[in-house]
């Protein structure tokens, strides 16, 4: 990738990690000591904490897996809960590794894609329930919020999909590595949360990764309540090799988690300031691109399809004028055809920079001047 090209695409920020994280990694590395560990009851104290405050959910320290990352998660559960052959539902345009993880290991993949209408996304739960009968589906991965449409899923759309899913025997990965991004007027539901019968049928991914920045760390939160899934799920970390988390991702996470809130919340208000600085300056520079209304999430949803340009002219334009690199909407699947997925945890300055130069890309396409 050239040099001059402005990365927007990685779900990672470019802001620096709360300074209690980075003491807490230095304090590690200090001991000079890098033998096998585990972490302490802290370390749970710590992340039932911050479930339990911002989002009312109680969990157990039995039904805790630490793995190094909720996509490493996503597919120890289809290989642990399902057999080759299966199938598995996602809910297109969804994040790309999904559909990879079903394909990799030879589970049958079955899309339920969500219906775009009126610059907003919504599901539909006749072809949901429909998709999983005559596939006879075995899992299903949730993604709440969404990515990369930055839906925040309600309650009773939370609910009625569980509904279904039990009815079925469905079993719900929820990868809820986003929890922690929700803009004023949504709210986060744990999935496991909102029935017993939910819990029993879950597997909830988080992870501290985007929330904190600590995506190369390598640590993810993994619940699972039902006691004989939890016991088939381990068995197949068992088989990949893996035995805990690195001690300075254990740090991080547990410093995260107890000294991190105020910094999140800033960083919240923020973020939000930059959904309405993208919003202004769609409608004045750049009218042709509609934003899908973002929810949760740092990444936005672009959709370039009143130009009418072929994907590979629209590619052209972003990286070779606007010298952006943004995710073309076909990885998420066909469904994600004329949109841009962008990043927007950076500086405003760097925002803007890249909004001005996608603007003087597209001007006198389509009428711009």
């Amino acid at each position: 990738m050239p040099g001059d090209v402005l990365p927007m695409w990685v779900a990672d920020m470019d802001f620096r990690s709360p300074p209690a994280v980075t003491e807490a990694i230095i304090k590690a590395g200090q001991h000079g000591i890098f033998g096998y560990s585990k972490s302490r009851a802290d370390y749970f104290e710590a992340v039932y904490n911050w479930f339990d405050r911002r989002f009312r959910w109680k969990t157990e320290q039995a039904w805790l897996v630490k793995t190094p990352g909720v996509v490493f998660a996503a597919a120890a559960a289809i290989r642990a809960l399902t057999e080759p052959g299966d199938g598995v539902l996602i809910q297109p345009p969804v994040y790309y590794p999904f559909s990879r993880l079903v394909n990799a290991n030879q589970r049958r993949l079955v899309n339920n894609p969500l219906i775009y209408e009126k610059g907003s996304y919504r599901i539909d739960f006749e072809d949901f329930e429909a998709k999983i009968i005559e596939n006879k589906a075995k899992l299903y991965i949730l993604c709440n919020p969404h990515n990369p449409v930055s839906r925040v899923w309600t309650r009773e759309e939370l609910i009625r999909l569980g509904d279904i899913c039990v009815r079925h025997g469905v079993t719900i990965v929820s990868d809820e590595i986003h929890c922690d991004f929700i803009y004023p007027g949504h709210h986060h539901h744990v999935f496991a949360s909102l029935k017993d019968e939910f819990l029993d049928h879950t597997i909830t991914c988080t992870a501290p990764s985007k929330t904190f920045n600590l995506a190369g760390l390598q640590a993810a939160n993994i619940f699972i309540a039902n006691k004989d899934m939890r016991k088939e799920y381990q068995e197949e970390i068992k088989r990949t090799g893996y035995s805990q988390i690195n001690m300075a991702a254990a740090a991080a996470c547990q410093a995260a988690y107890s000294c991190g809130s105020d910094w999140l919340d800033e960083l919240i208000l923020y973020l939000d300031e930059s959904i309405a600085y993208v919003k202004n300056f769609l409608a004045d520079e750049i009218p042709q691109i509609q934003l899908t209304e973002p929810q949760g999430t740092y990444l936005i949803w672009l959709d370039f399809n009143k130009f009418g340009l072929s994907e590979e002219e629209r590619e052209d334009i972003i990286l070779n004028k606007a010298k952006l690199w943004l995710n073309k909407g076909t990885m998420f699947g066909v469904e994600g055809r004329g949109f841009e997925r962008m990043n927007i945890a950076c500086p405003r300055a760097v925002l803007k920079k890249a909004l001005t130069q996608l603007a003087e890309a597209f001007r006198g396409q389509d009428g711009i001047v």
